[in-house]
């Protein structure tokens, strides 16, 4: 059975060219990169090659990217880092209701340390509101954290407008930028980003490597102990190959982004335009506008999101029914709710996320095959 893969928001293939790259620091250049000799100077040369890299994927300095081992650790590493670091100047931080579990549960976890935390709501299409963010802000806010586009829906949120509102107030802007890199452009210089972090399997990377942005002169305390790698911000040694292929993976995404927008945008057009017409209780979450281009989440009323996606899979798809780092938790999609879905409505979910590989063909065959799944499970 030929297998066709439409959740890429979850995780992406290794480009064949970005694991070309990385085979040698496997087998051949497998030198420590703290070592002096040769062999971990060539592994310290391909790092900071790789961190330029990435670096010009958001048009950052090289000096300002620390690699880390997924976006969760990032996220970790710079809300606690600037908590911990701000915290005689204040202990109140704002972020949104639809976050990743990264950075909610980690907000959660600053609470149980004293730090209070204000969780903004989101309209119908997954945006905050500006004014709401504006009258959340106190005399110890330290830091907002508003993710750039969201992982189940798609929404992308107004970065340079709530960035100029954190600038005002001499507030640490960080955006969990996993979802967003090399899928819409980033310019963090241009935005005013003062922090960001990405995922290296999320754009044709491999996984167990991830990147933080952190804009020269702001101070954030380290998350980890041990060794002084990554100028004493993240102990540990380097995983050399999976940087190597991130860097790649980077450098792709940025040359190839125009077509890769316009590729996945068409297919997403075309699907939503094929499911409204073919499947009557069909509801589209979120908006159309502001949506990362790949993305289409959709709702099906009376039908049981898990058990489509039992169906969809004896068929060769695979499709999510939210962030897949919520699954297996019975409660329905914490995003969806906060747009306003009832459960039963919420739980009825199906994300589809588009990529490179994919197909006006295999389109075709995923809209079929959810007109006859869902005609049988509504029975």
């Amino acid at each position: 059975m030929k297998i066709r893969y439409f959740d890429n928001s979850a995780t992406t293939r290794v480009k064949e060219e970005v694991l070309q790259e990385m085979l040698p620091y496997f087998s051949e250049k497998y030198g420590n990169p703290s070592s002096l000799y040769s062999m971990g100077r060539i592994s310290k040369k391909a790092i900071e090659e790789a961190r330029k890299k990435v670096a010009g994927l958001i048009n950052c300095n090289p000096n300002e990217i620390y690699f880390t081992g997924c976006g969760s650790e990032s996220d970790n590493t710079i809300i606690k880092g600037i908590a911990y670091s701000r915290r005689k100047k204040g202990k109140h931080i704002i972020t949104s209701k639809i976050e990743h579990p990264a950075v909610l549960h980690t907000c959660q976890y600053l609470e149980k340390e004293g730090f209070d935390v204000t969780y903004l709501k989101v309209n119908k299409e997954g945006i905050i509101d500006l004014e709401e963010l504006r009258t959340a802000i106190r005399n110890d806010t330290i830091l907002i954290s508003i993710m750039f586009a969201n992982n189940e829906i798609g929404s992308i949120q107004p970065i340079e407008m709530i960035s100029k509102i954190a600038k005002m107030y001499n507030i640490v802007f960080h955006t969990d930028s996993v979802q967003a890199c090399g899928n819409i452009p980033i310019d963090v210089k241009k935005m005013g980003i003062d922090s960001l972090s990405l995922s290296g399997h999320k754009l044709y990377g491999p996984k167990g490597i991830g990147a933080l942005y952190v804009r020269n002169g702001i101070e954030f305390e380290k998350f980890m102990e041990g060794g002084h790698q990554e100028k004493n911000k993240r102990a540990g040694t380097e995983n050399v190959a999976g940087i190597v292929g991130l860097g790649k993976a980077s450098e792709l995404a940025k040359i190839h982004l125009k077509e890769h927008i316009q590729h996945v945008k068409e297919l997403r057009d075309y699907f939503i335009k094929q499911v409204e017409e073919k499947i009557e209780g069909a509801v589209l979450n979120g908006g159309i506008q502001n949506r990362l281009p790949g993305n289409a989440n959709f709702s099906f009323k009376n039908v049981d999101g898990e058990a489509l996606l039992l169906n969809l899979d004896a068929k060769g798809i695979c499709a999510s029914a939210g962030s897949a780092c919520t699954s297996g938790s019975s409660a329905p999609s914490h995003v969806l709710t906060a747009i306003g879905l009832e459960d039963d409505l919420a739980r009825s979910s199906l994300r589809v996320s588009f990529g490179e590989d994919n197909t006006k063909e295999d389109v075709d065959y995923l809209v079929e095959s959810l007109c006859e799944m869902i005609e049988k499970l509504r029975k």
